[in-house]
C-alpha cells in the first residue's frame, strides 16, 4: 500500500469517527491522533493525514453541497456514513487540493470504497466524483497540476507522432 494511500485510509476513519460522533468540534486532532497510533503507528505521512482532514472539516459545508449537487438523488443524510466520507474526501480533494491530480483524486476514492464500501459503493464514488470532474472541465476551472498533466501527455502525444513519421520517412527512402 503505497503511503498516500494509507494516510488516505486513515483520514477516512478519522472523517467516519467524527461524522458517527455528530461532528463534536475539538475533538478531531485528538482523533486523527488515536487513529495514527492504533492503525499505523510508525507511519510518516508528513501532514498528508491532517491536511485531508482539516481539508475536508474546514470546507464541509461546500464540499457536502458539492455533493449533494452531483447526487440529487442521495440526499447526503441517506448515504452510508463510509461513501459519504469518501466522497467528501474525493470532492476536497478535486476541488480544493492544488497538489494532487483530478485523476488520481478520482481513483483513490474509488479503491476507498472498492475496500471499504459495499458492492455498488466504487460505482456509485466514480460515478458522482466523474460528474463533478467533467463539470470542472467544462467550465475551465482545471488545477494548475491538471493542466501540468495535460501538457505532458500532449507532449508525449506529439512526441509518439514525430517518431511515427521519422519511421514512415525511413520506410519511404528504403527500395
Amino acid at each position: 500500500m503505497s503511503n498516500r494511500h494509507l494516510a488516505r485510509t486513515i483520514a477516512l476513519q478519522t472523517l467516519y469517527q467524527w461524522d458517527f460522533l455528530g461532528f463534536p468540534e475539538g475533538n478531531i486532532d485528538d482523533i486523527i491522533e488515536y487513529d495514527r497510533q492504533e492503525f499505523a503507528p510508525n507511519f510518516n505521512d508528513a501532514g498528508f493525514i491532517v491536511e485531508l482532514v482539516h481539508g475536508v472539516h474546514d470546507h464541509l459545508a461546500d464540499v457536502d453541497a458539492v455533493i449533494v449537487q452531483f447526487a440529487p438523488e442521495w440526499p447526503i443524510a441517506n448515504m452510508t456514513l463510509i461513501d459519504r466520507n469518501i466522497l467528501r474526501i474525493g470532492a476536497y480533494e478535486l476541488k480544493y487540493s492544488q497538489a494532487v491530480p483530478s485523476k488520481v483524486a478520482i481513483n483513490e476514492s474509488i479503491e476507498l470504497a472498492k475496500g471499504f464500501g459495499g458492492d455498488a459503493s466504487g460505482r456509485f464514488v466514480n460515478g458522482v466524483l466523474g460528474a463533478i470532474y467533467k463539470d470542472m472541465v467544462e467550465k475551465g476551472e482545471l488545477k494548475e497540476v491538471d493542466k501540468e498533466e495535460k501538457k505532458e501527455a500532449q507532449g508525449a502525444q506529439e512526441a509518439q507522432r514525430a517518431q511515427g513519421e521519422e519511421k514512415q520517412d525511413v520506410l519511404s527512402v528504403l527500395p
